[in-house]
Formats: structure tokens, C-alpha cells, sequence
């Protein structure tokens, strides 16, 4: 004889609870894939087997000197590369990206030493060199960079200084520059707008779920790790403050770190003068690649124009200044 089946019928601590359980479990989820996320952005560089094989300036046939600097806060040094030019009139800075050597941006160094500057390239400290500490994602490196500033100053103290900087390197210069006046042309390669912005890319990108809860815990806990909150890493609302010392951006359409989109952000925020090159091919700071010859052009006369070229400024004129020009409105001059 069949039995008959019981209908279960959850009361409602079944509910209450099985709630809370499915709860917990889902939040428990969030905060394991958000500290993922934190561990993996201040995650130390490690040393791999094949560090040593890369490019120094021996190759390129770069007078380079191994130099080392303090950043603006901090017991280390940081490391770098000077490669003074004779009679150079302007120093460039050349600052990689995240985790990512100075001997990976040599070949612009070159270029930009053999058309008349001298170049200071340098790793953000536990990027480049394998040192095995904890990083961030532009918030402690911009110490290097000022303390980059510094050491540019100290060294040739009568040139003009520029940058061209890559990635999380051009999130610092523009985040630096806005703070900081002796920069005085930018060329930017893949920077991102906000901190939150490229770890909500990521995230999206990587796991395929709605990111704002994992962005959202991760801020939280990287206050608890790294003592620094995602807004405190905001190039978007620091580009601003930069004009009018000019600036070129570059952008790749196929970007697959930072949302291409954020070029354009950066652009519509600045002031002039101002420049978007937007390559739709290129991937991150992979406009190089997509055409070597234009690229670099592109970057030694956007330097030449805004850094070598002399300053026009104001000049007071003497009354008999005045009777001896032959103009009422001389009153330009290039500063020698």
C-alpha cells in the first residue's frame, strides 16, 4: 500500500534562518573575492629565474649612469637610470607602469636622448626591481616621483622638465603634476581615470558578476591593508589643475586594463592645451607597437614644441625702452 508524502511546509524559523545562512554566504563570498582583489594589488613582485635578461642601455649605446635618489617620504632609494646629453636644455622623466621595469621603456629613453634631452628613468620601488614589498596601485609611488622631481632638479638644475609616463606611472604624473609645478609638458600612455575605475573594470572583466559589492568591500579593506582609501587615487579630478601646461594622451581602443573610455574622460577634464591620440587598435600601452615611426614623432614634437622651443613671457619696458621700439605693442620677448 502506497504511503502517503508529506508536504513539507517551512515554518518560518526555516526561513528566517536559511535566509540568514544564504546570507552570510553570499557575503562571505564578496569579502573573499574582494580581499583577493586587495592581496593581488599590493601582492610583492617576485624575483623570476630570467629578471637578469633584459635590455640595459649597454645595448643602446646609452651613456646611462646607475643612479639612486630617496622619494619624498621613506627610508629606501629608489633606482634609476640618468642619461645626461650635452648642452641639453630639458630633462624628461620616463616612468613605467605598474609592476614593470625601467629597462621595458629604454627605447623611448633613447629616442628621446638622441633628440637633445636628458632622461631620468627610474622603477616605482617593489615594481620594477624585485625586492619583495608590498605595492599599491599609485597612492605610495608618488613619493618616487617627486622624489624623482628632486633628483632632475638637483642634477640639471637649469633645465626644463617633462614626463612621459605609462599606465599607473601616468595616473602618478598627472596626480603629481597637479601638485607640483616644475613638470612642464606631460605625455600620458594608458593612464587611468580613478582607482575605483580600473578595479571595477577588472573585476567585471575577470569574474563576470556585478562588481560594486566586491569595489565596494575592497576600499574598505584597503584602508585595513594599505592605509589608503580608492578616492585618494582620483587622476580624473587632478588633470584639472594642470593647465595650462599642455599635455598629449594616448589611448588604446582595444585597452584591456583600464576601460578605454577613461582616455577620454581625462581629456574632456583638462584644460588646455590638451591632445587625445586614440589608437582603436592598440591595447594598453600598446600604441607604440601599433606604429613605431608615428609614435615616436608624435612624442619628440610634442616635446619639442612645448619644452625646447623658448618661453615667451611679459616684459617691462623702460620709458626710453618704449620710445626706442618701433611699436606700441613689443611687448613679447623670448626668454633666452
Amino acid at each position: 500500500m502506497l504511503q502517503q508524502v508529506k508536504r513539507f511546509r517551512p515554518s518560518l524559523k526555516h526561513i528566517v534562518f536559511g535566509g540568514l545562512g544564504g546570507s552570510v554566504g553570499i557575503m562571505g563570498i564578496i569579502f573573499a573575492g574582494a580581499l583577493y582583489v586587495v592581496e593581488t594589488v599590493r601582492r610583492p613582485k617576485k624575483r623570476g629565474n630570467f629578471d637578469d635578461y633584459t635590455f640595459s642601455p649597454y645595448e643602446l649605446d646609452l651613456p646611462a649612469e646607475v643612479v639612486s635618489f630617496p622619494p619624498l617620504h621613506g627610508t629606501y632609494q629608489v633606482s634609476g637610470w640618468f642619461i645626461p646629453r650635452p648642452q641639453a636644455t630639458t630633462t624628461i622623466l620616463v616612468c613605467p607602469g605598474y609592476r614593470t621595469a625601467k629597462s621595458d621603456i629604454l627605447g623611448m629613453s633613447a629616442h628621446l636622448w638622441r633628440a637633445g634631452h636628458n632622461v631620468l628613468t627610474f622603477d616605482f620601488y617593489g615594481h620594477g626591481a624585485a625586492i619583495g614589498t608590498p605595492i599599491t596601485l599609485g597612492y605610495t609611488e608618488m613619493n618616487d616621483f617627486f622624489g624623482a622631481i628632486d633628483y632632475a632638479k638637483e642634477r640639471a638644475p637649469q633645465t626644463r622638465l617633462g614626463v612621459i609616463a605609462y599606465s599607473m606611472g601616468a595616473a602618478i604624473a598627472i596626480m603629481c603634476s597637479a601638485r607640483n609645478t616644475d613638470i612642464e609638458a606631460l605625455i600620458l600612455d594608458s593612464a587611468f581615470a580613478t582607482h575605483w575605475g580600473v578595479i571595477d573594470y577588472n573585476v567585471r572583466r575577470v569574474f563576470h558578476l556585478p562588481s560594486a559589492p566586491f569595489v565596494w568591500t575592497a576600499d574598505y579593506l584597503m584602508w585595513w591593508r594599505a592605509r589608503y582609501r580608492f578616492h585618494q587615487v582620483a587622476p580624473l579630478h587632478d588633470i584639472t589643475s594642470i593647465s595650462p601646461r599642455p599635455i598629449l594622451l594616448i589611448q588604446g581602443g582595444k585597452d584591456s586594463i583600464i576601460d578605454p573610455q577613461d582616455g577620454t574622460l581625462l581629456f574632456n577634464a583638462a584644460g588646455e592645451p590638451k591632445e587625445l591620440w586614440f589608437l582603436p587598435e592598440a591595447d594598453h600601452c600598446g600604441a607604440y607597437f601599433v606604429d613605431r615611426i608615428a609614435y615616436t614623432k608624435k612624442t619628440l614634437s610634442f616635446f619639442e614644441q612645448y619644452l625646447m622651443k623658448p618661453r615667451l613671457q611679459l616684459v617691462e619696458e623702460t620709458d626710453d625702452e618704449q620710445h626706442a621700439s618701433s611699436g606700441p605693442d613689443q611687448n613679447l620677448s623670448e626668454a633666452s
